[in-house]
């Protein structure tokens, strides 16, 4: 008897990796298990349009419940898988449930970063990860009289965006001495910085958090190291995440910085592959070396990947990684992966708020940051793909 394909997880990657398996004549069973309740959903508007009230939770749904219906998937919500057992090939679901697989992916995403100070738990400090998160900063957001941020990346960059639309003052504290350090160029980033400096929020540089201030439970303000203090009734930690690796470590799969892969997606147990946040990969634009990519695209491309496979055409990994991001009137678009290091060459008019920022490493171009261009950024798609493309 078959037992087909059990995946953990039920993001994008997960959504996805059954939807590709029955698009490629896959008849063996698919199961989908997520820890949290519900069908599968986009997390990208959870930190813009959702917030906004532009969109409602109906509309935050991959597919309506028909879909896996049609395609005969079965999803297992709000219920967490608690070991693998790979000997019997089964997972252990924390109901007690068990489940036979012939096959085993983990999707299981990464968790959001905290902050190990005094007041972290006071009422009013959140993290903006999964929809539960989302939903509790827009009901804070909507009787806030001031918000701080801590960490000045996308998620942060977003969010103060948002605060700024509903007229709300918002600082953002940020460890580092510019916004997005580790993942853009000089150049683009301080545009950012000056585009949110213009609709009013304060950038705290150089600055960490060295408390949580409240009173009665509820949050009332951040303190700086150097003394200075904040104030804010709603303070989201968004410094980044951790990928979700237990599974995989607790059964003696490989794991360094999420659970490796090899080209292939494969885990160190050939009936297991990774992907999406919790899978490190060797990246073939950067000459093999072991990246861990935190996006949409990834995790879709990847399971295209693994069900190709799984139906009998393997291929190797050897997409271009993309990423966007929208603040305001400011919509980032990048492609491919640089380093910190990377020499950077702007292409366009950054007065004029649409230009590129080309990244190179020695003479190859490694990535393109494009704002408001949409056209550049598909042309550096397009100029990165034959790096990655396989021999």
């Amino acid at each position: 008897m078959a037992h087909g394909v059990v995946i953990v997880g039920t993001g994008q990657g997960g959504f996805q990796l059954a939807a590709s398996l029955r698009e490629s004549g896959f008849s063996d069973p698919v199961t989908l298990v997520g820890d949290e309740p519900g069908l599968p959903y986009q997390r990208p508007p959870l930190s813009k349009a959702f917030l906004q009230g532009k969109v409602d939770e109906t509309g935050l749904l991959l597919r309506p419940p028909s879909f896996y219906e049609r395609i005969n998937a079965r999803v297992i919500g709000g219920m967490r898988v608690e070991h693998i057992d790979r000997a019997a090939r089964c997972v252990r679901l924390t109901s007690g449930m068990v489940l036979p697989y012939d096959h085993l992916v983990l999707a299981t995403g990464a968790t959001a970063r905290t902050l190990a100070v005094s007041g972290s738990d006071l009422s009013g400090v959140c993290v903006l990860r999964g929809l539960d998160d989302a939903r509790r900063i827009r009901e804070r957001l909507a009787r806030a009289s001031a918000v701080a941020v801590v960490g000045a990346g996308f998620i942060g960059l977003e969010l103060a965006a948002v605060a700024r639309g509903m007229d709300l003052p918002i600082h953002v504290v940020e460890a580092t001495a510019r916004p997005l350090l580790r993942a853009l160029s000089e150049p683009m980033a301080r545009h950012l910085q000056d585009f949110h400096e213009s609709l009013g929020t304060h950038f705290h540089l150089s600055s960490q958090c060295d408390a949580i201030e409240g009173e009665s439970g509820q949050a009332t303000g951040l303190r700086l190291r150097d003394g200075s203090h904040i104030a804010a009734d709603l303070i989201v930690v968004a410094v980044g995440v951790l990928p979700n690796d237990r599974l995989a470590r607790d059964v003696g799969l490989a794991v360094s910085n999420g659970i490796e892969v090899d080209e292939l997606l494969l885990t160190t147990d050939p009936a297991i592959s990774a992907l999406g946040d919790c899978a490190s990969f060797p990246f073939a634009l950067g000459g093999g070396a072991r990246v861990r990519i935190e996006s949409v695209q990834n995790a879709v491309d990847q399971a295209r990947c693994i069900a190709a496979r799984l139906c009998g055409q393997p291929l190797p990994y050897a997409k271009v990684p993309w990423f966007w991001s929208e603040q305001g009137l400011c919509r980032l678009q990048m492609a491919g992966l640089a380093h910190p290091d990377d020499r950077s060459e702007i292409e366009g008019d950054p007065n004029s708020g649409r230009f590129s920022v080309l990244r190179f490493r020695g003479d190859q171009l490694s990535a393109v940051e494009s704002l408001n261009d949409p056209a550049a950024h598909m042309r550096a798609r397009k100029a990165l793909a034959p790096a990655l493309a396989p021999a």
